[in-house]
């Protein structure tokens, strides 16, 4: 364990400040992320140097479609989240038994430095891989092991991505952006009912990092399709406006299948309602995509100019990359907001 940042103490007790939740942790707790305990009135983070998972993905499985188009990069994440989304497709990692959480580290993730991480990073250059994304459980929660390893990435001329749920406080972020590459922001719903509801947490802060991080790094978007929950034709329009007016047309929108998983077993998204957001959101956007539904026509990036399609993809794979002098179309020269 090391000291967290972004903490006060009230007597006994300490107030995290990580994120909007501001957990005020009695002695020997945990707050809601379940990995900042209250250690004789210290903050300290369980999960610094701990590692649930690393792999080397497709850049397109974060999903980012338009940073560095078939590449790959060392994808790594921890335990913990400060969400508590009954529907969450990793839950596994994400939602903690709060007994005996100590064992539960140990046997569930590995040690490492962010040298170490660097170090493999490097390592698979010659495998495409273009630096290190945080992912697969919410990063925000390991700030201080991502915020030193990310600097350390910097400094190798490699990039940092996060695939996160925004839920952050302004302090922390400015602190960790500079270094930060791209971002795939998850808004899981436009409506704060939902937040509150299935997620344990507010829209608010959500949609303000959203406009914060905008212009500071490539930003693309992920919305999960909830059945019954945020799937209604009312809500996704409600999300595209937002996206087109908030972040601007130009800003990729990525519609993603659910399933039935953790606590949550309505059925998983129909197709139909895949097709009615991509078609509400096109009219609007320049960059729409549906994920986690194999062999559709939704993944293709089209330019926005001539509509023929620029990058064509089968699932993860690139099929073909149709850009010359960097990010403008082959067909009518238009740029295309991609970065190669």
């Amino acid at each position: 364990m090391i000291e967290a940042l972004y903490y006060e103490k009230r007597n006994i007790n300490v107030q995290c400040q990580l994120c909007p939740h501001h957990c005020l942790i009695a002695p020997g707790k945990v707050g809601l992320c379940q990995v900042r305990r209250n250690e004789n009135n210290t903050l300290f983070t369980l999960n610094y140097g701990r590692v649930s998972s690393v792999n080397l993905d497709p850049i397109e499985k974060k999903p980012l479609y338009h940073f560095y188009p078939g590449s790959s990069i060392l994808s790594i994440g921890t335990l913990g989240c400060n969400l508590s989304c009954s529907f969450c497709q990793n839950w596994s990692i994400s939602q903690l038994p709060r007994d005996h959480i100590d064992t539960y580290f140990a046997k569930t993730t590995d040690n490492a430095a962010p040298a170490d991480i660097v170090h493999t990073a490097e390592k698979m250059k010659a495998k495409g891989n273009i630096g290190v994304a945080y992912t697969y459980n919410e990063p925000s929660v390991w700030f201080e092991f991502v915020l030193e390893t990310a600097r350390l990435v910097k400094s190798k001329g490699m990039k940092n991505i996060l695939v996160t749920n925004g839920f952050i406080e302004s302090e922390p972020l400015a602190q960790l952006l500079p270094y930060i590459d791209a971002v795939n922001l998850d808004i899981k719903s436009i409506n704060d009912k939902f937040y509150k509801k299935l997620c344990g947490a507010r829209l608010k802060p959500v949609l303000e990092y959203a406009k914060t991080v905008k212009g500071k790094c490539l930003l693309e978007v992920t919305n999960l399709l909830v059945t019954g929950e945020n799937d209604s034709e009312e809500d996704i329009q409600k999300l595209i406006d937002f996206v087109a007016h908030e972040l601007g047309k130009d800003t990729p929108l990525h519609f993603s299948r659910y399933h039935p998983d953790f606590q949550f077993d309505a059925p998983a998204t129909p197709a139909e309602v895949l097709e009615l957001a991509y078609n509400l959101a096109s009219k609007k956007l320049d960059y729409v995509y549906v994920g986690n539904i194999w062999n559709n026509p939704w993944d293709r990036t089209l330019c926005p100019s001539c509509k023929k399609v620029v990058i064509d993809r089968a699932g993860f794979a690139i099929r073909s990359i149709r850009l010359k002098d960097g990010n403008k179309c082959e067909y009518c020269g238009a740029e295309v907001a991609v970065v190669c």
